[in-house]
């Protein structure tokens, strides 16, 4: 089989007996390519499974007859197509499962007719177009779709019965098991834990939309993520200047600053505005409780050093400055604290016999 293109002399080739058309279901289904367009309406006939596929109402509504056929199988609609094909030109619409099996019933059913590829009737044989592709970040919808069956009525009744408190202790686990998965260097274990955390919010965005006081969705989640990135980063969203990391980060300190004092509703500075740096503030102002406390340090650590301080020294007998010690120790070699510690727990083994 060939694939379509839109290449010089195409006008030139003969025109395919049997047309193969595909395209993504997370796009709109008229958005096609200018082959596929030049495909369809080259075609004698345009055949489907169902008249209600995305593919052949968008078809079905630009002007194009769409003649649906019935069929057991595969096999059976493999037959159907070369039979019809050697008489006119055929455009089969793909289904939005990528109809499993055809393309391997199509190789078995010219196999099992000599001469067929040499015929006139059939000399350019089946090419498959493609009429639109995934775009980057196209599977999100799939996941969002698959969440919402769980969720809904007939779908899973333990996902329907969750509540945000109940998942809390999941979404702990799960970014654990992420930061396990990095300490050991498993990109399969990283990139299927990654998909448990993504789970967990789009687990969560469903629940919040049957809030009955401030619901939101998966896309206002989204949509304040991308408001945010975009407004902390405007090197390069914007007229902002900042080349390294290092000025990255002051400038993002500096816009958090700004957001803290814009949504601040209390305590006033030297100039009569909101002060909210970290002397009012507290340098754990913003990290989470819960969070360990070596990352905790380390976060402390790195507002300390943008605000041009470093962490005290220890004193003789003092275990917490001296944790604190070797978290920057750890910072200033590039390493995490957090990460070495769990790395050297997992090397550690009984004696022989205990």
């Amino acid at each position: 089989m060939s694939t379509g293109t839109d290449g010089p002399g195409v006008d030139e080739e003969p025109t395919p007996a049997l047309v193969l058309l595909v395209a993504s279901p997370r796009v709109v289904p008229g958005l096609l390519s200018r082959a596929a367009w030049r495909a369809l309406e080259d075609a004698d006939t345009r055949l489907t499974w169902n008249p209600r596929e995305p593919l052949a109402v968008a078809v079905a509504e630009a002007g194009l007859e769409v003649e649906v056929v019935d069929t057991a199988g595969p096999a059976e609609l493999a037959a159907l197509l070369l039979d019809r094909a050697v008489a006119e030109r055929i455009v089969w619409l793909g289904s939005a499962d990528g109809d499993p099996g055809l393309t391997d019933a199509l190789t078995a059913e010219i196999g099992a007719r000599p001469g067929l590829e040499d015929s006139d009737e059939f000399a350019a044989g089946i090419e498959l177009v493609v009429g639109s592709w995934d775009v980057p970040g196209a599977r999100l919808l799939d996941a969002v779709a698959v969440m919402d069956r769980l969720r809904s009525p007939g779908g899973c009744p333990w996902d329907a019965e969750q509540t945000h408190e109940s998942l809390a202790p999941y979404l702990i686990e799960e970014a654990h098991e992420v930061l396990e998965a990095v300490q050991h260097g498993d990109r399969t274990h990283l990139a299927e834990e990654l998909g448990d955390v993504l789970l967990q919010v789009l687990f969560h965005s469903r629940v919040a939309e049957e809030s009955p006081t401030a619901p939101f969705d998966i896309d206002d989640v989204a949509g304040g993520l991308v408001a945010k990135l975009v407004r902390r980063h405007p090197h390069v969203f914007a007229d902002g200047e900042a080349s390294t990391p290092a000025e990255v980060e002051q400038s993002w300190e500096r816009i958090k600053a700004d957001e803290r004092a814009a949504a601040a509703d209390g305590t006033e500075g030297a100039e009569g505005e909101a002060d909210t740096s970290y002397a009012a503030v507290g340098l754990l102002h913003g990290i989470p409780a819960s969070l360990p406390a070596l990352l905790a340090a380390d976060k402390v650590l790195s507002r300390l050093a943008r605000a041009g301080s470093a962490a005290p020294e220890a004193g003789e007998g003092e275990i917490g400055a001296e944790l604190i010690a070797l978290v920057a120790k750890a910072r200033a070699q590039g390493l995490s604290a957090e990460l070495e510690l769990r790395s050297a727990l997992a090397a550690l083994t009984l004696p022989a016999g205990s």
